[in-house]
């Protein structure tokens, strides 16, 4: 009957809402890292791609039966991720229901992130999505793939997913710092292009999860 519950509770939000939330997680990691990212993403959103997403972004925990209110969720960070095995639980249940989780790593998330995620489908690999795939071509064309905001190790930026049952449930962008691009233009004094390039592809993915 929960298994019930859940999937029509997010069915529900998810065809008359457009909400999204900033994931809140365990294991000393700065959940909190870029403060005024998504603030500012969703307002491009809602200015270019004629969504309708409410301007402050709520914030959610994993295992918290709220996750289900909310068909996008994001996280980022540049430590340490620990989920609890409720959390894991919760987690699944939300991304086979129709939920998505983006992942962004601010630089030193991947050796933890990647032990969670498999946690959460130990049956399933992360894969590299490939540059044809419709993530990068609409509503604004990246012929290349997922865009390097900023400079780490030089490594070319990556988008990996998970996906279940022929679905992506599961974004994670890697060597991309897509995050940095959306703060304001203070925290990182980026050029203008570079800002631009970033909010596009997440405009681009959250075209993707309400339009799919």
């Amino acid at each position: 009957m929960k298994k019930i519950y859940h999937i029509f509770l997010l069915f529900s939000i998810a065809s008359f809402s457009q909400e999204i939330a900033l994931v809140k997680y365990s294991g000393g990691g700065d959940w909190y890292a870029n403060p005024t990212a998504l603030t500012n993403l969703i307002k491009f959103c809602n200015s270019n791609i004629n969504t309708t997403i409410s301007p402050k972004p709520e914030t959610v925990e994993p295992g918290s039966p709220d996750l289900f209110s909310y068909p996008f969720v994001h996280m980022t960070g540049h430590g340490n991720v620990v989920f609890s095995d409720s959390e894991i639980n919760n987690l699944k249940k939300y991304l086979n229901s129709g939920g998505f989780l983006h992942i962004d790593d601010n630089y030193g998330m991947d050796q933890y992130i990647r032990k969670e995620i498999k946690k959460i489908f130990p049956n399933n690999d992360l894969v590299e999505i490939p540059s044809n795939h419709s993530l990068f071509q609409k509503p604004f064309p990246f012929p290349s793939g997922l865009p390097k905001i900023h400079e780490h190790e030089g490594n070319r930026p990556q988008a990996f997913g998970i996906f279940s049952n022929n679905r992506l449930v599961l974004l994670y962008t890697f060597e991309s710092d897509l995050g940095d691009g959306w703060e304001n233009q203070e925290v990182h004094n980026d050029p203008i292009a570079v800002r631009e390039k970033a909010l596009k592809m997440g405009a681009n993915i959250i075209h993707y999860i309400f339009n799919n």
